[in-house]
């Protein structure tokens, strides 16, 4: 696929931050370093993500030690380690189809690099960057927090592995399910293949995912069989608002005590 005008993309970030972004500032943290190459050394994306990558850290860790006042130290880097690591951001960075406006050497456009975790990753920290510098720390903190703060309130919600994995793994043995199994298979040729796994729990398929390697494809079907799970065993979460129940009258229904 093509790359994209970026007029859909200002738009975003109009929409998000409430201000214009500096479009020659966007235009570099687009430009990936095999595009820069490919045409004669222009400036590429990566100092911008170098920035990026620092402004999304500082956010994060903020709203988590904020957030969490009781948490050791150890316990925060993890809880950041879950939210800020290539395949999260290139979950993030899919969600507004951020892979379409990347500018790409023919040879990344080839083997499929619009959907490559590193390449998204990368860009979506270059572009955090651009935010920063087109605005101030307080913008940028706000587009942070719109594409991020439901990755932190679900890190909160994972065991001690802070992976869906290792999660599932722990929520099956407490129900006495048995240990996840996962079945994986993959399509296509050896330079754009894509996976499919699913897990298997008690013998039923409990969740599936597709990625771009196997592990990204078993942590998507772990997280759906996760959820699935944890759907069944507390149909009222907590973590998410729900409408007030009225308390069970110890009267009973007419209002007189009962004999």
């Amino acid at each position: 696929m093509p790359q994209r005008p970026v007029d859909a993309l200002i738009a975003h970030l109009r929409e998000v931050v409430g201000q214009d972004i500096d479009e020659p500032l966007l235009l570099r943290s687009l430009t990936h370093r095999s595009y820069a190459y490919e045409n004669g050394g222009l400036p590429n994306n990566e100092r911008l993500e170098f920035l990026g990558d620092s402004v999304l850290g500082l956010v994060v860790t903020d709203s988590l030690y904020r957030e969490h006042p009781d948490l050791a130290e150890g316990q925060l880097a993890k809880l950041r380690a879950a939210v800020v690591n290539m395949r999260a951001l290139a979950d993030v960075a899919r969600t507004f189809d951020l892979g379409q406006y990347v500018m790409l050497g023919k040879g990344e456009e080839a083997t499929g690099g619009r959907d490559k975790a590193s390449i998204l990753a990368d860009t979506l920290e270059a572009l955090i960057g651009t935010v920063f510098l087109s605005t101030d720390i307080d913008l940028a903190a706000r587009f942070v927090h719109h594409h991020f703060d439901p990755l932190i309130e679900e890190a909160a919600t994972l065991g001690a592995g802070l992976d869906w994995k290792t999660s599932l793994q722990e929520m099956a043995a407490g129900s006495a399910l048995g240990s996840p199994e996962y079945r994986v298979g993959e399509q296509g040729p050896d330079h754009e293949k894509e996976f499919h796994a699913r897990v298997v729990v008690g013998e039923e398929v409990l969740g599936e995912g597709h990625g771009r390697s196997k592990k990204e494809a078993e942590q998507k079907a772990a997280k759906e069989a996760w959820h699935t799970l944890d759907a069944r065993r507390t149909p009222v979460r907590t973590v998410k608002p729900v409408e007030p129940v009225d308390p069970i009258d110890p009267v009973g229904p007419t209002g007189s005590s009962p004999a």
